[in-house]
């Protein structure tokens, strides 16, 4: 072989390996929007990526995840949504009802894939469960089905209860069915209850002010993604009002809250990681079916129970998935 030859072969396959690195497909990007803050969702995030991982995707190896948190603020999210989009995002990650909405009324294009404790066809999400039909899929866990349940625990803490307050958030979408669920609840058990209503931290504190003036003996707390980010707040504020409270989030208990029921939200986190890796791997969203994450978890807050001169049935502490001591 002639050297020019030679050296014109060995370029050859010297260039290989830098023809087949340029031919590498991009990394995808997951857009993960939520409407709450990232530091109350930290464990729902870490059971997202773990269902990414079941899926055979890691972040920061084999796909990127864009985080975008409107802390509390609806009116952020259409912006957010169209930045995603702006980005030419894989797949956007719309936890919970607010973002997901708005996520779905942004792309048509972009598959989506959502959280909710609402019924997806009747928000118009999806055409149906069976076959979601378009650029749309999800998980739903039970949330809002089970906010009467809820009333009955109260109640069943406190059987001398005659008049329960209802804590909701006037500018969430699901105000009127969590209000109108919640109130038939009441009025099943023979129970008065008052409607409060807060949508800011202000509003939260001159609502629980108002309790002993209404002689309630318990609050249910609406589920609600800016109540999600005060928790903290809800527990100080029923402790220090010596006001038995319920609510959804298992982050109210461990703030020193004294109960919460509701759907695992972070197992819905986990079915919607496995959904977005498979939508990665090439799957439509019209061909997966809304999943239903039926985990639900009762957690009572004993040592909160105890400081509020509360004794606990035993029937209660039996059911109960958590008891924090």
């Amino acid at each position: 072989m002639r050297r020019r030859e030679f050296l014109g072969a060995l370029g050859s396959v010297a260039a290989w390996p830098l023809a087949a690195r340029a031919q590498e497909p991009p990394t995808p990007v997951i857009g993960f929007l939520n409407s709450a803050s990232p530091g109350a969702y930290a464990i729902n995030v870490a059971a997202f990526r773990q269902g990414l991982k079941e899926a055979g995707y890691i972040d920061g190896q084999n796909v990127t995840i864009e985080y975008l948190w409107a802390e509390g603020q609806y009116d952020r999210l259409p912006a957010m949504a169209v930045e995603l989009i702006r980005r030419q995002v894989t797949v956007i990650a719309a936890t919970r009802t607010p973002a997901a909405l708005v996520a779905q009324k942004s792309t048509m294009k972009i598959p989506i894939v959502f959280t909710t404790s609402s019924d997806p066809v009747h928000l118009g999400l999806v055409a149906s469960l069976n076959r979601p039909g378009g650029n749309v899929t999800g998980v739903t866990q039970l949330n809002v089905e089970v906010a009467p349940k809820r009333v009955e625990l109260m109640h069943e803490l406190v059987p001398t209860a005659t008049t329960i307050a209802l804590l909701v958030n006037p500018t969430n979408p699901n105000v009127e069915t969590v209000t109108r669920d919640l109130q038939a609840a009441v009025q099943n058990r023979r129970l008065r209850s008052h409607v409060l209503h807060a949508s800011n931290e202000h509003e939260i504190d001159s609502a629980f002010a108002t309790l002993n003036r209404l002689r309630a003996d318990g609050v249910v707390i609406g589920s609600d993604v800016f109540f999600n980010t005060r928790t903290e707040q809800l527990a100080a504020l029923a402790f220090h009002r010596a006001v038995p409270a319920i609510y959804h989030n298992r982050e109210f208990t461990s703030a020193g809250g004294l109960m919460s029921y509701a759907g695992s939200i972070r197992d819905s986190y986990r079915h919607a990681g496995v959904y977005t890796g498979r939508i990665l791997k090439g799957e439509k969203p019209a061909d997966l079916p809304v999943q239903q994450s039926t985990k639900v978890e009762l957690i009572i807050n004993l040592k909160t129970a105890k400081a509020l001169g509360i004794t606990v049935p035993l029937s209660l502490l039996g059911r109960a998935d958590e008891v924090i001591e």
